[in-house]
């Protein structure tokens, strides 16, 4: 049996919706779509790039608690409003997800988080935390 750990990042539709930021198990690593959310401000930053670098904020550090970096990034996917948003977005994504060199998946679609310009979700394969071994 492979143990899970579960990430929360603060976010409050977590709790409301009963789901993680992101599970671990074993050297897997599945981040929710995040969003460009603010925990000091309370709501979403402003801007559609400045949410694409919020949201990969948020998913760093829970890749960075679940022994990875966005360099063990292996699937992107990343969902977009607004046409209009598509360059700015994906400039962000390259920059800082590029590397990582993974598969990747942009879709025009409506969010469920009112304001949102962008969500975007990855998995990873990290090295295995202490303890979290396959048994």
């Amino acid at each position: 049996m492979i143990d899970k750990r579960f990430i929360s990042s603060g976010f409050p539709y977590e709790a409301l919706a009963g789901y993680s930021r992101a599970v671990v198990r074993g050297q897997e690593v599945f981040v929710s779509g995040t969003v460009g959310y603010d925990p000091a401000i309370g709501g979403l930053v402003a801007g559609a790039a400045a949410q694409a670098e919020r949201a990969i904020d948020t998913i760093e550090r829970a890749l960075n608690e679940a022994n990875g970096t966005l360099l063990d990034v292996v699937r992107v996917r990343v969902f977009i409003p607004d046409r209009a948003d598509v360059d700015a977005i994906c400039e962000v994504v390259r920059r800082r997800l590029g590397p990582s060199r993974a598969a990747n998946t942009t879709i025009c679609s409506a969010l469920a988080v009112d304001g949102a310009k962008v969500e975007i979700e990855v998995d990873a394969r990290v090295l295995p935390i202490q303890g979290m071994e396959t048994r």
